[in-house]
């Protein structure tokens, strides 16, 4: 009827359709037997619709879920084979079998400060004596191959044992947690309920004793990690309240009994629990006792050998020493137990309340480095992910740094409420960053159940971002007080200046480096290497690059500095890149930037020719290679004219010189670079330049071939000034050029190419050394075809001295034999 408002679902082989669901159950059953009425068993009828008994539609079921269809049918649970769930808890979960004792401190601290919440509220809880201590203790059996962990924590019961440890993946911690509000000062490690059968990488058999204050026996489960466990009364040592762990070590596990393994294990993977944890150690002591007669005696024996006079010297100190106890030293073992765990959570104290020697103190046991952090910053990160984090810049970089760039950084340790779960990892800070050491701990990260490595989510970016930007923030600040330091120095010399020069100079120490410097001298290429990677950040990168300038001496500048100094009209920032600083001042290619008082960035790093392919403007300023054709410089009406006519009056040349040098040039031009030099060698605007050519030719598995596109096509300028510019287009204009001529320009063009940085090719190699011979041997005066001089004669040696060596050696060879 259509007046009824229904949902039906038509399931055939081959359609589906589905209407919306608008009406209660009970209407549909009204409608359905309205129409059951109407139409009998065999048919509905539809209004006026004839009856029908069979269709297309027959087969096709019409009807709604049901609330026994909404929950999927009779419902089971889900069955496991605890033998082979077992295997892949013990033996797939974890990738390294020293994660056991991580996980069983773990569950001791969370233990401990389970009891610590309790007691907060009862006093009684904690009890009295050796009881009330909230510690950890640790004691390695070699002789009976057992390794015992003892916590002074909240025990369990009877109940506990068997539901906690007798059920896999149950956590007593998350159960504890919950019984509480959400806003209870607790902060507990466990998660997932299967760290402690991590135990059974390293033992056979594991026995937990246990004593809870809510049951007054004490209880002792005991399983060898196949289906069955056992529990009953513990016989033993009483606890008073805690938990005992032995754990019988397989053979290939005995490492877990040394001491040093031991020590390693606890300040690598637990060194910032809250709760002291103590080994059981063993050393030797130097200890003095009583010489005894026997012992006498045989010192007495040992003096009697010695010499007169010296037993006379011995006899008068002795008469002296007579009224002393004789004693002698002896080792004895002796056992004591040593706090492993003496480093502090730095991260989760207020950084107002800590001095620079703790931070100091603290870089040193984190990072295991005996010198000083160049600086720090120590923040927390509320909102959408919650976390703490101390990150140090090292004053001076490893040695490896640079040969390590693109291998994981274990500089960076990661902590999830003060247990490190790794630090081998780079999803939190990029590799540009790499050198950064520090903690960071977050309650929010995603773990696997091993807690052993992160899953890939959006938290993780979220967090990586807050961090990357607070690392370059705390670059930046060095950088800015690198800046107010020379602004103070500058106003003291405005102040100053009237004083004697002498006494400044012996006042100021030129050599010091400030941090900045410090920083940028270790970590700078690292930098560079972020401007390439990190497009989201270059803009902050940028500011921190320092390069030497022309005018800048010793010192190198930002490219802040560098436009705040250019001139008025001056609308590029220019640069040249090359090996040195020295060669690059020499370069024919900035002579009419010098002659123009413009600064000139000198870049003589390799990856910078890769950095400023990602960096083609600084503050609206573009980057301007002063190597390649066309400096751009702001030229004026006359200068254009000038340009006009020069291209006119040498317009021979030109074209004499491309048709001697033919496709080793591209384009043959009057310079706009030149102001003493005859000629210059220039890269296109696309391409390499010559000092990228070199870079990439010194790769050791680049593919040359594929390269051949990227080579820059070459420039040959000349200066229209220049005596022997203006001498060759004479020659050409008046028609007395001739194979010198030629002989002349590919010379200059060799030796230009020289001069630029390029490399010759084999042919050019050879032909510049024949025209560097021919020039060196028209100086001497001597002929290309003089014929060799003749080769000196010496007289024959005798050969009776290799004969009498000969001999010699026979007879030796018949002594042998003999």
């Amino acid at each position: 009827h259509a007046s009824l408002t229904t949902s039906v679902r038509i399931s055939s082989p081959h359609h589906q359709v589905h209407g919306a669901l608008s009406s209660a159950r009970s209407l549909f059953a009204a409608a359905a037997a309205m129409l059951c009425a109407q139409g009998g068993a065999d048919a509905l009828s539809l209004g006026d619709a004839p009856r029908v008994t069979r269709s297309a539609w027959d087969g096709l079921r019409v009807g709604m879920k049901t609330d026994e269809e909404e929950k999927g049918g009779e419902q089971f649970q889900f069955q496991a084979d605890v033998n082979k769930l077992m295997d892949i808890i013990i033996n797939s979960l974890y990738s390294k079998k020293e994660i056991f004792l991580r996980e069983l401190i773990s569950n001791g601290s969370d233990a401990l400060d389970k009891v610590r919440f309790m007691s907060l509220t009862d006093d009684s809880v904690l009890g009295e004596g050796d009881t009330a201590k909230l510690e950890m203790k640790l004691i390695a059996d070699k002789e009976a191959k057992t390794l015992t962990l003892i916590d002074r924590g909240c025990g369990m019961s009877k109940e506990d044992l068997i539901n906690q440890l007798g059920t896999v993946a149950q956590s007593g911690t998350s159960s504890f947690i919950e019984a509480f509000s959400e806003g209870a000062d607790v902060n507990l490690i466990g998660q997932f309920g299967v760290g402690f059968y991590s135990v059974y990488l390293v033992a056979d058999s594991v026995a937990v004793h246990s004593k809870s204050n809510d049951d007054e026996q004490q209880w002792v489960w005991e399983s060898s990690a196949d289906s069955t466990f056992s529990v009953y009364e513990d016989a033993g040592e009483a606890l008073g309240r805690g938990t005992k762990i032995v754990l019988t070590l397989k053979e290939d596990c005995l490492e877990f009994l040394e001491e040093e393994r031991l020590k390693g294990l606890i300040k690598r993977y637990s060194e910032f629990i809250n709760f002291p944890i103590y080994l059981y150690t063993t050393k030797e002591e130097e200890e003095e006792v009583p010489i005894e007669e026997g012992d006498e005696e045989e010192d007495e024996e040992d003096s009697e050998e010695e010499d007169g006079d010296e037993e006379e010297i011995e006899d008068a100190e002795d008469e002296e020493e007579d009224d002393e106890p004789k004693t002698k030293k002896v080792k004895k073992t002796v056992n004591d137990w040593e706090l492993i765990n003496d480093a502090k959570a730095l991260w989760t104290r207020n950084p107002g309340d800590i001095t620079d020697d703790e931070y100091k103190s603290f870089y040193q046991s984190l990072t295991k480095d005996f010198g000083e952090p160049l600086t720090h910053t120590h923040f927390s990160a509320e909102g959408e992910v919650e976390f703490k984090s101390i990150l140090y810049i090292p004053k001076e970089a490893p040695h490896d740094l640079y040969n390590d760039y693109y291998k994981k950084q274990s500089n960076l340790k990661l902590y999830v409420r003060r247990v490190m779960i790794t630090d081998e990892f780079d999803e939190l800070l990029p590799r540009y960053l790499g050198f950064i050491k520090g903690v960071v701990d977050s309650d929010s990260l995603p773990l696997n159940v091993s807690r052993e490595m992160l899953q890939q989510n959006k938290v993780l970016k979220v967090i990586g971002k807050k961090m990357t930007r607070k690392a370059l923030a705390m670059i930046k600040s060095l950088a800015d007080a690198d800046k107010k330091d020379d602004e103070d120095e500058d106003e003291d010399e405005d102040s100053e200046e009237d004083k004697d020069e002498d006494k400044e100079v012996e006042e100021k120490d030129e050599d010091e480096e400030s941090q900045y410097e410090k920083f940028w001298k270790a970590f700078g290429k690292y930098i560079k290497m972020g401007l390439i990677e990190d497009s989201a950040n270059r803009t902050r990168l940028a500011k921190l690059l320092r390069y030497a300038t022309s005018k800048s001496g010793e010192k190198e500048i930002s490219l802040e500095e560098y436009v705040a100094n250019m001139k008025d009209d001056q609308k590029n920032i220019y640069y040249i890149s090359g090996d040195d600083k020295d060669s690059l001042m020499k370069s024919p290619s900035v002579e009419k930037l010098l002659s123009k008082d413009i600064e000139i960035i000198f870049m003589t790093d390799s990856v910078d020719e890769y950095t400023v392919q990602h960096l083609t403007e600084f503050e609206g300023k573009r980057l301007i290679n002063a190597s390649r054709e066309g400096l751009k410089l702001e030229e004026g009406d006359k200068e254009k004219k000038i340009d006009e006519q020069y291209k006119e009056m040498f317009k021979p040349l030109i074209d004499y010189t491309k048709e001697t040098l033919g496709k080793k040039v591209e384009k043959v031009q009057v310079s706009k670079h030149l102001v003493s030099s005859p000629v210059v060698v220039l890269s296109a605007d696309y391409g390499w330049t010559a000092q990228m050519e070199k870079v990439m030719k010194s790769q050791a598995f680049a593919d040359q071939s594929k390269y051949e596109f990227m080579k820059s096509k070459r420039m040959f300028e000349f200066n229209p000034r220049h005596p022997m510019i203006v001498e060759l287009n004479t020659k050409i204009q008046d028609g007395t050029a001739d194979e010198s001529t030629k002989d002349m320009i590919t010379s200059l063009y060799l030796s230009a190419v020289v001069s630029a940085g390029y490399q010759l090719t084999p042919e050019d190699a050879q032909d510049f050394s024949a025209r560097i011979s021919r020039i060196v041997s028209s100086g001497l005066g001597v002929a290309e075809d003089a014929e060799l001089a003749p080769e000196i004669e010496v007289a024959d040696e005798p050969e009776e001295e290799e004969e009498e060596e000969e001999e010699e050696a026979e007879e030796a060879e018949d002594k042998e034999e003999l």
